[in-house]
């Protein structure tokens, strides 16, 4: 799985020839205030962006991006508005992976994916982590060059080992 943007190229005659991209396939950003009703926009924008895109994604992969938009941009909105009162929904689709990220202005990078186990809340990257290695992607947190953090997850598009074709 590419999640760097990059296509992949073709073997032809020798030489090197990049494929054309995929009707589907290219990166969509959008903002939203970092309020409570931000989650259920992101989540409908990010179902919306893939049925209008025409993306040939299993349902299971489906279920699961807009599970983790859910969780990444709660994160954002629970714990950085203060410093940063817009949070960013990226989406960046390739020939065979979807990726989707959520950026903040806060500098703190949560130690994600590590969960207390004595509190009923802190388990959205926990959660996060599980569903992506579940499906066959990679997931990560890395700093912004403004000082803030991006929280990404890219998953394959194609049926996770176990689940049949839609």
């Amino acid at each position: 799985m590419d999640v760097s943007g990059n296509v992949p190229p073709v073997q032809g005659q020798g030489t090197s020839v990049p494929t054309a991209p995929l009707s589907y396939e290219g990166v969509w950003r959008f903002t939203a205030p970092a309020t409570e009703e931000s989650v259920p926009q992101a989540r409908r924008a990010v179902r919306d962006l893939l049925g209008r895109q025409g993306v040939p994604a299993h349902q299971d992969v489906v279920h699961s991006l807009l599970l983790i938009v859910s969780e990444l941009v709660t994160n954002s909105v629970r714990h950085a508005a203060l410093l940063s009162p817009q949070v960013a929904v990226e989406v960046a689709i390739g020939r065979d992976w979807v990726r989707v990220a959520v950026e903040d202005d806060h500098p703190y990078r949560p130690k994600a994916l590590e969960a207390d186990f004595g509190q009923t809340g802190g388990r959205g990257l926990l959660l996060v982590r599980e569903i992506t290695r579940e499906s066959g992607g990679v997931c990560d947190v890395e700093h912004t060059s403004t000082g803030g953090k991006v929280i990404w997850a890219a998953l394959p598009l194609t049926a996770p080992v176990g689940h049949p074709a839609p």
